[in-house]
């Protein structure tokens, strides 16, 4: 079987290329475990199963554990107000519960998309008090709590937070002491400081072209949502101890095989840092991981006691895919038929409409504060429309949809809709703009005010 996962791996099995690390569980033991590629191109250094990378958003388990320890001591309840914890927080009417932030259901606006709409770009320096600040400025929900189901990263660094505040100790000492240390998880932290020296850590690169690579740097401290810091070798660990139970407190471990809340994927749920799901008719609990070059894959086969643990420092290495390459191997006698290859989805007809008169662009023009965001854009027009302009981006031009609807160029700058104020203008029931509201993905209606 080693055999056959060596050829999955085969392509990355370079010197010349970012890479890998791959590691399976079964049974409670680590049964293999394989590095290929640079952990740093400059160096020519190789990547083992004991190479670190950041593993994104499959951090998130962590601390969705970090609170089900803390539940199972009394110390909180997952339906209590996040704001009995974090009374500094907006209070936005509704409550929203621990349980809201652990499912995605709050509400809660995501930082990624929020901070680079206020001119934050990816290899900036973003730090968890960064994270914080904006989420103490929130103005407004996407939707009531409950409602829907929104991945937010800014949830689960609430739930960091109130880790912090409940245990009187910090995130990064809490999950060291309570998690990592009793499973023997040496090369694992929650990254607190940017600038700490990492001894083995991997790089991560995007593909720029004709077998080159860039460096995409990584400054990013997003605790519990991101930032773990950890290897293959650490992580099978893990996997193989939520089989086993032999570390740690019966009650959180139970809790990471529980179904959530559901996901838009009416067959999915989501609950503690994990998707319930299923995969060629057996039932799976998987996350991934993105973040700069980093990608990241965890998938577990409870009924099998099986898992798989893909980490990767190439921006478009599929981990997710891979790890099921593998489970493929090792489950072929368990699994059900393969799934049908997937069509390519179908690319979205465009709303854009003829653009209105260039007179009637006059009254869009003019420069708009968000509070929430502290930043401020300036719309204006030239022959070819409407554009967006801030300070840091290049301008994002603004097609017209529909109405006072307009879509940017850029995603970040999604859909734009003016609101009026009531009143009239040249005789009709239309008030003067006064405002915008910015939506895309994880944020919906940013408000921006006109203030010339």
């Amino acid at each position: 079987m080693e055999t056959r996962i060596d050829e999955i791996l085969a392509e990355w099995d370079s010197e010349d290329t970012p890479g890998a690390s791959v590691a399976v569980a079964r049974n409670g033991e680590v049964i293999y475990t394989r590095g290929v590629g640079a952990a740093n191109l400059e160096y020519g250094v190789a990547i083992t199963p004991s190479t670190v990378f950041d593993i994104a958003s499959v951090s998130k388990q962590f601390g969705a554990y970090a609170i089900a320890i803390l539940e199972d001591e009394g110390l909180l309840a997952l339906d209590d107000d996040y704001r009995d914890y974090l009374p500094d927080m907006p209070d936005f009417g509704p409550v929203i519960t621990l349980r809201n932030l652990l499912h995605h259901t709050s509400g809660v606006r995501d930082w990624v998309g929020s901070l680079v709409m206020s001119g934050v770009r990816m290899d900036d320096t973003i730090l968890f008090e960064d994270i914080m600040r904006f989420a103490r400025r929130q103005r407004d929900l996407n939707f009531a709590p409950g409602d829907q189901h929104v991945y937010s990263n800014t949830g689960y660094n609430l739930l960091a937070e109130t880790v912090a505040r409940v245990s009187g100790m910090s995130f990064r000492e809490f999950t060291h002491e309570r998690i990592f240390a009793p499973l023997g998880m040496v090369n694992t932290h929650f990254h607190d400081d940017h600038n700490e020296l990492i001894p083995g850590r991997a790089l991560s690169y995007d593909p720029v072209g004709d077998g080159a690579f860039a460096n995409a740097a990584n400054n990013l401290t997003a605790l519990a949502s991101s930032s773990l810091h950890s290897t293959a070798d650490d992580l099978a660990r893990w996997v193989a101890n939520l089989d086993t139970h032999a570390v740690g407190p019966a009650g959180p471990l139970a809790r990471m095989n529980e179904p959530g809340a559901p996901m838009p994927n009416p067959d999915t749920t989501y609950s503690f840092g994990q998707v319930t799901d299923r995969y060629r008719d057996r039932p799976i609990l998987h996350h991934s991981g993105a973040w700069r070059g980093f990608r990241s894959h965890l998938v577990r086969f409870p009924e099998e006691r099986f898992a798989v643990v893909v980490l990767s420092n190439l921006g478009t290495f599929l981990t997710g895919k891979v790890a099921r390459e593998v489970a493929d191997v090792y489950l072929a006698d368990r699994l059900g038929p393969a799934p049908p290859a997937r069509e390519p989805a179908a690319q979205p007809e465009t709303s854009e409409s003829a653009a209105p008169d260039p007179a009637a662009l006059r009254e869009y023009l003019g420069r708009y504060y968000s509070d929430e965001l502290d930043t401020t854009y300036t719309i204006a027009a030239d022959d070819e429309g409407l554009h967006a302009n801030h300070a840091r981006y290049s301008p994002i031009r603004l097609a017209h949809r529909e109405g006072d609807t307009f879509g940017g160029d850029q995603w970040f700058f999604g859909e734009v809709r003016f609101t009026r104020d009531p009143g009239e203008v040249d005789g009709e029931v239309r008030g003067e703009v006064d405002a915008f509201l910015l939506s895309i993905p994880r944020v919906t209606n940013m408000r921006f005010r006109r203030r010339d």
